[in-house]
Formats: structure tokens, sequence, C-alpha cells
């Protein structure tokens, strides 16, 4: 006896098995979720380095021998902000003048002729070994080792004569003194970057016919800014420091300055933060130009240059709601 066939038509599809959680097994609307590993040493040292600085912070607030109501009132006073003004013009002076001297420094001592390179090297080496403080000093001292100077034809008559008893004023002294010195460094700096870009580049520029004045502004130049620009930064910031340094030779600078008014009030303390507030701005301010001049520099050798911090606050504005929109997400498919 013949049973009957089962006929099964295109549309009969089998139903799908809702797999519910109380079985152990997944259900088809669950997403597999990544969840980050916890690092519990990360987090304690966090939490430590927080409440350090905690304390830090709750000492210097809190501490009535740091005197802020004097702090604020001497902050924008006439003789602070001239010596400010001081500080910043000294900075910028010093700063292009060493680097205008730092150039050709630097050729000559990349330069075939052995009369030239070791001239360079002398320089570099004499002012880099001698402190700072001594080559102010001598500076303003020059009348003791040079009563006169004159201009005329070597182991000859001389023509013209100064008498440098009061040719170096304090601030002349000041700018003479610091130009020197950091000449040196940026003849390193300078160096340095030149011999950072690859040497064919200029190969392919004499290959092109260009001159050795010309590779080396238009093409040489431009590249060895990447390594210049962060060490030219540092020794700006250094400078803006080191100029303190000046107030020894009785020039009116921002330090000098706090100085004489502590002289007077012998509020010592207050107005030593004074000057610490506006060197801390200062400094903060060429930091953020340094920034953005590396990141000019930087075209061309990254495929994307680095965020500003603008940019960042802003990712991590838009990263917020799309954290916020993925924990929903989870949350409804579970």
């Amino acid at each position: 006896m013949a049973t009957p066939s089962r006929t099964t038509t295109p549309d009969a599809v089998p139903a799908p098995v809702d797999k519910r959680p109380e079985t152990g097994a997944p259900g088809p609307g669950d997403l597999p979720r990544i969840v980050p590993r916890r690092r519990i040493g990360r987090l304690l040292t966090a939490t430590a380095a927080l409440l350090v600085f905690a304390m830090v912070v709750n000492s210097v607030v809190r501490n009535d021998a740091f005197q802020w109501d004097v702090v604020g009132r001497y902050f924008t006073t006439s003789a602070v902000l001239d010596g400010l003004l001081l500080t910043l013009w000294l900075t910028a002076a010093v700063m292009v003048l060493g680097f205008l001297l730092g150039i050709p420094l630097a050729v000559m001592r990349l330069s075939t002729n052995p009369v030239l390179s070791t001239l360079s090297w002398g320089y570099v080496w004499i002012f880099r070994s001698t402190p700072l403080l001594v080559q102010l000093l001598l500076w303003f001292n020059i009348g003791a080792l040079y009563p006169t100077l004159g201009l005329g034809i070597p182991f000859g008559p001389q023509f013209v004569t100064v008498k440098t008893v009061n040719l170096l004023g304090p601030t002349l002294t000041a700018v003479i003194g610091l130009t020197l010195h950091e000449a040196a460094y940026a003849t390193e700096v300078i160096r340095g970057g030149i011999l950072s870009v690859d040497s064919g580049q200029t190969e392919a520029a004499q290959a092109l016919g260009l001159g050795t004045w010309r590779t080396l502004r238009r093409i040489v130049i431009p590249q060895a800014m990447r390594s210049i620009v962060p060490t030219a930064g540092n020794m700006l910031i250094g400078t803006l420091k080191g100029t303190s340094i000046v107030s020894v030779l009785a020039v009116h600078d921002l330090l000098y300055s706090v100085q004489l008014v502590y002289n007077q009030t012998y509020q010592v303390i207050p107005l030593l933060m004074v000057a610490t507030l506006w060197y801390i701005a200062v400094t903060t301010v060429l930091s953020a130009g340094q920034f953005y001049v590396e990141r000019y520099y930087a075209r061309g050798s990254a495929r994307a240059l680095p965020p500003t911090p603008l940019q960042r606050l802003r990712a991590r504005a838009a990263a917020v709601p799309r954290a916020r929109s993925r924990a929903t997400t989870a949350k409804t498919t579970v």
C-alpha cells in the first residue's frame, strides 16, 4: 500500500528559531560588544597623580605667605610692565641678531675652506665654553681691557679711535653679550638642520643647474626648517628666561624691576611670584606659536598634519554623542 507523498511548496519556509537568553544561546538580534580591558595599574597611577597635584595646588592657593592680593596689586603696575617690555624687546633682538650671525657661521663651518671652517669652529668653541655671566661681565668691563678702540691698518697707524669708557651702556652690553652667546648655539642648530637634509636634494638641484646659494636658499633651508624650528623654539624660550641674568648689569628687565620694588616694600615672595607668572604667561604664548610654526613646516613630510588643540577639542566633543548612541543601541538590542 503506497503512502501519500509529502509535498512542499516554495513558499513554505521554516520559521526561524528564536533562541532566548533562557536557553543560554544568543538571539539573532544580539550584537557582539567589545569590552575594553580594565587597566587597574593605570587607574591607580592616575588617581595618585591627581591626588598629589591637588595637594600641591591646595598648598599654593591656601598658603598666606604667597600674599596673592599683593601679587594682583603689582601684576600690572607700570614698573613691572616696563620691565616686561624690555625683556620682550631684548629677547626678540637677541634671537634675530643671533640667528643672523649664526647663518654665515654655519655656512662657514660646512665650507670646504679650512680657514673659514676653523674660524667658525673656534668661535663656537670659545663662546660655548665660557659662562654667559662671565661674558657679560667682560663686555661690561671692556674699558679695562681696551681703553680705546681704533680703525686703521694692522700694526700701522689708526685713522679713527674711540674711548670705550662710556661707549657701552648696560643695555647695549647685554645685547652684545647675549647675541654673541646666542650665535654660537644658533650656528650648531642651523648646521644640524642643514645636515639633516638628504644629500640627494643638493645633487638634484645641481643637476638642474641651480647655483650654490640658490640651492641653499630654495631647496636646503626650507627642508632644514623642520629640524631647526623645534630647537630654535627651545632656544627662544631659554633666551626669554636667560635675559634675567642681565639684572646683574642693572638693566631694567622684568626681574630687576620687581627687585627694585621689593627692595622698598620687603615683599619678596609676592613680587617674585609676579615675575614668575609673567614668565609663565609669555612662555605659554611662545610655545603655542612654536606649535603652529612646526605644523606649517611639517607640510609635505606627513600625510596628515597634527591636529590643532581646537580640532582635538571638536573631535572629542563629537565623539561623546557617538559613544552615547552606541551605548543606547547596545541596550536596545539586548
